[in-house]
């Protein structure tokens, strides 16, 4: 077995590992979501806690870890007799990205229950987990309804398993550690607010630390059990701490005082519901056991608020987390009572200095930048605007104006992929899935997981007087089962080319287009779609944004987009076409929904006319979805968007067509039923 890295040897990270310890002294903290880049050392800080954590009892030969002192009543292993029991380190159990529900929640073996009358469970990683850790890793990458199930099961501290009938229930009480990269995706507002608290992770930018990190990960790497005696006093140390802040917890007293802060927290940073206070509480009451006290100060509330309220303050997937600090010391300022306060310094509370008496391992406190991020923050090449003439600006070069700011989103008309696809579960087009209305039924292909009974029940009725029944009931056998075939909904990838050339550059114009890629971005984001960003302008396209499950970073490119130049529509047609042969070759199940966001002309490049008629048809040979919005304005249309909409082979919609609410594409859709029944 491979030694862990020890917790007490991770450097910097302080939020990371205090967020942890608090939950490994109070469980019903909640469970602690990382957010982070790579190579923070997410994943390192959340396997060295498991060695921290105290052993657990548990009954001899219970699959599911009951504790000898209190069995649960429901346990498919039960009734436990008195007596026998076992002791064993605390598990720390890791959910993989791929798994199924199957392997989460357990599998009942429902061939066997309905020809044997057996009910017979497999237990699933909640079952594994529980009394211990359940790490997940990339949780922002799990299917919605895993997600869903998981923290369920951590909220109730139970999990259950209900297939055809036949129903089982077990415990499943463990601490809850999701990570993520947020350039990878967000999750959900409503699923970030069942996590108790969450951490920001990013690598430090001071030199020393960064030394101190490869010293201390190279030199484990090289003698992993002699690295880890090392730092085996510090190990025990935090492990001791731990066992009694546990036992000090029920003793720890959260005054009237502190809940009114509590209280006046949330309501001045507007969180939905209740489950910040609950939280919060539970969070300060931690922390004041951990620091060795008996009573909850000011310093513990306000510490609880900055790791139990930036993820509650999301509401969109634009919003950025985080809590304006100088707004929350006025609010425990204002509402704070006689016999608060103490020193808010997190060097006394700091649970693992190194031996050196810094802070200790892999990773390491953000430091603040030195400036703003360069990222792709380069001049742009002057060009001519469409009539020939420099376009006004106040920044780049002749041919470019100053980014447009998107108008405020809105709710759109529901874009979709025509036919039936059986790619990754989402909310915009059809496709066969695991989840959804049952459609027809089929012989199983493997293990049989979600019966279609009355198929079952009419395959087997005509053999009963073959197999001996007369009477009353039924016997069936495996060649009698049928799998049931359902429909749900399927997530794409929507690449959006948008045209930025000189003719789309007047600002209140440019506004209004980034407004509606903004709210086709959001409503991605609500159907849970991979979304990709290609512009063209001036005498080339460029992908700004390679297929991605991160919205926002979407928006925020799309946001510093800049205009102006001629208008090479051919050039962002075969870029976007790139794009989608290889996104084909990485994730084939997903099918693409291609917007083009531009007002048809095409004046960039040899014959761009005909060019980009060409570059058109290779979508519409392909077969490849695709909507063009509609940008022209004014008295004058020319209807180039529509002819380009022919060529791909898709619809175009023009900009104010593409709100929900429009009374225009209201009407278009009202005419196009009433011909689809008069061709019927």
């Amino acid at each position: 077995m491979s030694t862990p890295y020890p917790f007490t040897a991770v450097v910097g990270q302080n939020d990371l590992r205090l967020a942890l310890l608090l939950n490994a002294v109070s469980p019903q903290v909640g469970g602690v979501l990382v957010r982070g880049e790579k190579g923070t050392a997410k994943s390192t800080a959340v396997r060295a806690l498991s060695a921290l954590l105290p052993t657990v009892d548990v009954v001899s030969g219970c699959r599911f870890s009951c504790a000898p002192g209190s069995p649960d009543p429901g346990c498919p292993d039960g009734p436990h007799e008195q007596g026998a029991f076992e002791s064993r380190p605390a598990r720390m159990v890791e959910l993989p990205v791929g798994a199924s529900e199957d392997r989460l929640v357990g599998a009942l073996d429902i061939e066997r229950a309905l020809s044997e009358g057996v009910k017979a469970f497999e237990p699933g990683l909640l079952a594994d987990a529980h009394r211990g850790i359940l790490y997940v890793d990339e949780v922002n990458l799990l299917h919605d309804h895993l997600v869903d199930l998981l923290l369920d099961a951590a909220a109730m501290g139970a999990s259950y398993v209900e297939r055809e009938g036949v129903s089982v229930r077990h415990a499943a009480r463990f601490l809850l550690v999701g990570t993520m990269n947020p350039e990878e995706g967000e999750l959900r507002p409503q699923l970030l607010d069942r996590f108790g608290l969450t951490v920001e992770v990013s690598a430090s930018r001071e030199p020393d630390q960064r030394v101190e990190v490869v010293r201390r990960r190279l030199a484990h790497d090289d003698d992993p059990a002699g690295f880890a005696a090392r730092w085996a006093d510090e190990e025990a140390a935090v492990r001791a701490r731990i066992v009694a802040a546990r036992e000090l917890l029920p003793s720890v007293r959260l005054g009237d005082g502190a809940l009114r802060q509590i209280a006046a927290t949330c309501a001045a940073f507007e969180v939905d519901g209740m489950r910040a206070d609950i939280v919060m509480a539970r969070t300060a009451t931690a922390l004041a056991a951990w620091a060795g006290r008996t009573d909850v100060l000011a310093e513990d509330v306000r510490q609880a608020a900055l790791l139990a309220l930036p993820h509650r303050r999301r509401r969109s997937p634009f919003d950025a987390p985080g809590l304006d600090e100088d707004k929350l010391d006025e609010t425990l300022e204002e509402f704070g009572g006689p016999g608060e306060g103490g020193d808010e310094g997190e060097g006394d509370d700091d649970p693992d200095p190194g031996p050196d008496g810094g802070p200790g391992g892999p990773g390491g406190q953000p430091e603040p930048d030195d400036g703003p991020r360069s990222d792709g923050d380069t001049a742009a090449r002057p060009e001519a605007g469409e009539d020939g003439e420099p376009q006004p600006g106040s920044g780049g070069g002749a041919g470019e104006q100053t980014p447009a700011r998107a108008a405020e989103p809105f709710r759109t008309k529901v874009l979709s992929v025509p036919g039936l696809g059986e790619g990754a579960a989402g909310r915009r087009s059809r496709a066969r899935a695991e989840r959804g209305r049952t459609t027809g039924a089929r012989r199983p292909r493997g293990a049989l997981t979600r019966l279609h009974l009355a198929a079952t029940v009419q395959a087997a009725a005509p053999h009963q007087r073959a197999r001996g029944r007369s009477g009353p009931g039924l016997v069936v056998r495996r060649d009698d089962l049928r799998q049931a075939v359902r429909e749900g909904r399927e997530s794409n990838l929507v690449l959006f080319v948008v045209d930025a050339s000189g003719s789309m550059a007047a600002r209140q114009r440019m506004s209004a287009v980034k407004g509606a890629v903004l709210s086709l971005l959001l409503d991605a984001y609500q159907r849970r779609d991979k979304v990709g960003l290609v512009t063209f302008r001036g005498s080339a396209a460029e992908v700004v944004l390679p297929p991605t499950s991160s919205v926002d970073a979407a928006a925020v490119r799309l946001e510093s987009l800049p205009t102006g130049g001629r208008t090479p529509l051919a050039a962002g047609l075969l870029k976007a076409h790139d794009v989608l042969r290889v996104e084909r070759l990485r994730d084939p199940a997903r099918r693409a929904l291609v917007v083009v966001v531009t007002d048809g002309r095409a004046t960039g490049g040899p014959e761009p006319v005909a060019l980009a008629g060409r570059a058109a048809r290779l979508f519409a040979a392909e077969g490849t979805a695709c909507v063009v919005v509609d940008c022209e304005s004014g008295p004058v249309r020319l209807g180039l968007a529509g002819q380009l909409a022919g060529e791909l082979g898709g619809s175009a919609v023009t900009l104010d067509e593409l709100r929900a609410d429009s009374i225009a594409g209201l009407v278009r859709d009202v005419q196009g039923a009433t011909g689809a029944r008069r061709a019927a």
